[in-house]
């Protein structure tokens, strides 16, 4: 597959050219010059968008694409993270420089472990997943660091020690002390550092989605409260440290998720991403010298930033329908728009630097993959590549894709639906609800077999009738529909699965005695509460990492979708699924990685602590050196587990 993304990407290139010429050959890349495909990287940019460049030994070797001629060497110095500038690395929880002489200079010395810098902070939260942010001229380079002394952790039970050992982790439980974050920046002339006088709020905000001016001289930094209800952009001078203006504010009564970064067009003006002011997560134009913020995007969809150049703004739609993503095109200076991508389905697509092609990675729900190359003002639009049916050789039943009423009657929810294989209308067969349901995803998709998870089409060849949907809560149909679980979670979620499944039990081939469920992580909570609130419906349940009661999970994800005990008791207790433990009438097995540092063990085993008390029979199986997901030959033991769970009580 690599090599014709790579075809596709060198072909941008020629386009620009004036027509599709060879530039660089698969042989001599591959096969002449013994590379493995996981070591190409095309690196395009506006200086020099024509070099080639792949590692191989100790060197790098840089080619001119437009005659696949040897250009340039450059040696990789041991210890150097990055032959072609400075930058700064982690080593033991502190941030070290790599000058151009590849020296390194101690940026932070802390020796106390709960110090941590230049790593992500808030537990990936808020679209974080680094802590090095270096400046555009390379001149600075800010960092994360948190305190987490005031932190509890959690033990983890180590087996592979000769007597057992304990693995203490830092876990911000819900409504107890959290991590305290700072931002410091390098200033790589004077070897000095700064850190931003953050103010706003109290020591446990959130300091996310640290954005540089242009220019290198300002770091724009969205501060949020704990409580993710109230957020200000402000601007800090690099130089010192010292806040220069809050440029806007987010408040909302449920919350505020700052997920992006700013996209700055030039110094005064950048793009922001926000779904707290028409409804819809749409693009923004802030212009610094007015003061102004102007909507982009005016659509009800929700939409996602992809590039900009100086005249247009790219970006994903979910207009056309919740379940494809296209690319569309927006002029800065008159405002029309254009869709770029044409046929059904959910595309991927990258921008060449100049703005004036794009690449179309994109598959539907019987189309495997293509690979087209456009041109961004619609005139060429050419498929390079378009791959065979992966599974033409299996036996697979027909994956159907739909969409069923919420249960408010608002939304339209969809579904993907397996029947089994040799399906007889006239039969009836066992029906298996697989579920997720939480914030951030989408289980069901107009791509390739719809985001088929192949345990399911596998249960369908044994004879199970596969149901799964998306419920309020989820991505892509706008605020009202992903802020609907607000301290509730599960509520809607539950109200939404069971309208779905009375839907598909409506038909006379689903057998109404033999309904089984089986989620994970959220889903585990999804799975055992269903059990729970619907022991009328559900008779089998496989629940995997189930979260249990709020109060046991993290500060920054918790808080946000139920508060705290404090601000919201009767929200706790309606959800905990502690005092449902008694209302498990039907068959119910709970597994979970012991060192599972996400949801940690004390969720499940208080669950089944509740079932004893209660004269509960439940199952539980234990992955012993596994976290929260098992992975390897532990996952292929957990899926024949859950299989066999399924057959023998579920036929």
């Amino acid at each position: 597959m690599r090599r014709y993304l790579l075809y596709a990407l060198l072909l941008i290139g020629s386009i620009a050219y004036g027509g599709e010429r060879k530039l660089l050959t698969m042989e001599d890349a591959i096969l002449n010059r013994n590379l493995a495909p996981k070591n190409y990287a095309i690196r395009f940019s506006k200086e020099n968008p024509k070099i080639y460049e792949h590692p191989k030994g100790s060197i790098i070797e840089q080619y001119d694409i437009r005659t696949g001629k040897l250009i340039d060497t450059v040696p990789i110095r041991i210890g150097m993270p990055n032959p072609f500038r400075n930058r700064a690395s982690v080593k033991d929880n502190n941030v070290i420089w790599h000058d151009a002489d590849g020296k390194q200079h101690k940026i932070t010395d802390f020796t106390d472990k709960n110090i941590v810098c230049g790593q992500s902070v808030s537990r990936n939260e808020f679209g974080i997943s680094g802590g090095l942010f270096p400046s555009p001229d390379n001149s600075f380079v800010a960092f994360y660091q948190k305190d987490e002394s005031r932190v509890t952790t959690f033990p983890l039970l180590d087996i592979t020690s000769r007597t057992g050992s304990l693995v203490e982790i830092k876990y911000p439980m819900n409504g107890m002390a959290s991590e305290r974050v700072k931002v410091g920046v390098y200033n790589v002339a004077s070897k000095m550092v700064v850190y931003l006088a953050v103010t706003d709020f109290d020591e446990e905000r959130y300091l996310t989605n640290l954005s540089w001016s242009p220019d290198s001289k300002t770091i724009y930094v969205q501060v949020l409260n704990r409580a993710q209800k109230e957020m200000h952009l402000n601007a800090y001078d690099a130089q010192t440290g010292i806040f220069v203006a809050t440029i806007l504010t987010e408040k909302n009564d449920r919350w505020v998720e700052p997920q992006n970064p700013l996209h700055f067009i030039d110094n005064d003006r950048f793009i922001y991403t926000t779904d707290n002011r028409d409804g819809y997560k749409n693009l923004y134009l802030h212009t610094l010298s007015k003061g102004t913020t102007e909507r982009l995007t005016k659509v009800d969809a929700d939409v996602a930033y992809v590039a900009h150049d100086a005249r247009n703004v790219y970006y994903y739609s979910a207009e056309v329908s919740p379940v494809e993503q296209h690319l569309f095109s927006l002029s800065l200076r008159s405002g029309k728009v254009r869709r770029l991508t044409r046929d059904a389905g959910w595309h991927n697509c990258t921008i060449s630097p100049d703005g004036k092609h794009f690449i179309d990675n994109y598959s539907s729900l019987d189309v495997p993959r293509v690979v087209a190359v456009g041109s961004t003002d619609g005139k060429i639009y050419r498929e390079v590549f378009r791959a065979e049916n992966p599974s033409k050789d299996y036996n697979y039943s027909t994956i159907e894709l739909g969409s069923v009423r919420s249960a408010c009657g608002k939304y339209n929810n969809h579904y993907r639906l397996i029947k089994p294989l040799d399906f007889d209308e006239n039969k009836k067969y066992p029906v298996i609800l697989y579920v997720y349901g939480g914030p951030h995803s989408q289980m069901v998709r107009n791509s390739f077999q719809a985001q088929l998870r192949r345990w399911e089409m596998y249960m369908a060849q044994r004879g199970y009738v596969v149901f799964v949907m998306d419920n309020r809560g989820t991505l892509n149909q706008g605020t009202e529909y992903e802020k609907a679980i607000h301290r509730q979670c599960g509520k809607a979620e539950m109200e939404d699965q069971v309208a779905g499944l009375q839907w598909l039990l409506s038909h006379k081939w689903a057998d109404r005695e033999r309904v089984g469920v089986h989620g994970w992580s959220y889903g585990g909570f999804m799975t055992i509460s269903l059990m729970t609130h619907y022991p009328e419906i559900f008779k089998v349940g496989v629940a995997g990492g189930p979260v249990i009661d709020w109060k046991w999970y993290e500060v920054m994800y918790g808080e946000r979708y139920m508060e705290t005990e404090k601000t919201n008791p009767e929200g706790f207790a309606a959800t905990s699924l502690i005092a449902q433990a008694k209302n498990l009438k039907g068959k119910l097995l709970i597994c979970q990685g012991a060192i599972d540092d996400v949801v940690v063990w004390q969720h499940s085993l208080s669950f089944i602590d509740a079932c004893i008390d209660n004269g509960v029979a439940v199952d539980y199986f234990p992955y012993p050196r596994s976290k929260h997901n098992v992975y390897g030959k532990w996952r292929v033991h957990l899926m024949q587990k859950v299989t066999d769970y399924f057959e023998d009580y579920l036929r």
